[in-house]
């Protein structure tokens, strides 16, 4: 019989579903980082529901997901509510700002884990900086930075915006803060697939993001479908091991 263990599954989950990943900065705070300014156009606002499937040590845990895109024009704001069996709400998270040249622009990043006090990232405009609660690390605001919760929305508008050029082995990079710190984060496109959800089969943009050589940590697939206002239909996290979680979408309600 195997056995379950609640607090193993709260950490390991708490770290990759929809948190985003796990590893060392790739720049020092407060020192220079890349920009870049592409073309972007936002989805319209929607509620997603996400069914979740994982394996942990052996255990096969399922759960679901709850994402709520809000298209404010000249603000956003997008939060995330994850559920597990047995353990309910295990994470909730938080983004919102306002809408500039580089697309998605947030002013807080709030991560909310089961049993621990909230962490914010702030996005201070004023003094050109990003600071956390976590930690005393800062990193310039030069343009174009996003969160780990909104980064998955800042592909998805700059995907809608660029679709000829998301073509198999094009790159793009996005510098990502955390709870604690922040990233360069490369995404690669992989090609298009056929993915089926409780809404029938749909072709995706298929996009994944390793963590640098030298970094053993979590890997990132995420399933862009067009015919969908490119909203994402699968996310995929694995770890080195072969554990993964799964998100895969159940229904989505656009709500303007």
């Amino acid at each position: 019989m195997t056995t379950f263990h609640p607090a193993r599954l709260h950490t390991t989950l708490v770290a990759a579903a929809l948190a985003g990943l796990l590893a060392a900065p790739a720049f020092a705070a407060d020192g220079p980082h890349p920009v870049e300014k592409r073309a972007f156009n936002l989805p319209p606002s929607a509620e997603l529901n996400y069914s979740i499937q994982a394996k942990q040590s052996g255990l096969d845990v399922k759960g679901q997901g709850l994402v709520k895109w809000t298209n404010g024009k000249t603000s956003y704001s997008v939060s995330t509510e994850t559920r597990a069996m047995l353990l309910g709400k295990i994470l909730e998270t938080s983004s919102e700002g306002a809408v500039d040249a580089y697309g998605l622009a947030p002013d807080r990043f709030v991560e909310k884990r089961l049993r621990r006090d909230p962490s914010t990232t702030t996005f201070n405009r004023e003094q050109n900086k990003i600071t956390f609660t976590q930690s005393a690390d800062s990193f310039p605001l030069q343009g174009g930075e996003q969160d780990r919760t909104n980064i998955t929305w800042q592909l998805v508008a700059v995907a809608r915006a660029n679709a000829a050029k998301m073509t198999p082995g094009s790159e793009w990079k996005f510098f990502v803060a955390g709870p604690r710190d922040a990233e360069q984060w490369s995404f690669k496109v992989v090609g298009r697939e056929k993915i089926s959800t409780p809404q029938g089969q749909t072709e995706a943009v298929h996009i994944f993001r390793a963590p640098p050589p030298d970094d053993q940590g979590q890997k990132l697939d995420i399933w862009l479908a067009p015919k969908m206002e490119w909203y994402p239909v699968r996310l995929k996290f694995t770890d080195p091991d072969g554990d993964y979680i799964e998100q895969t979408l159940d229904s989505v309600k656009k709500t303007n």
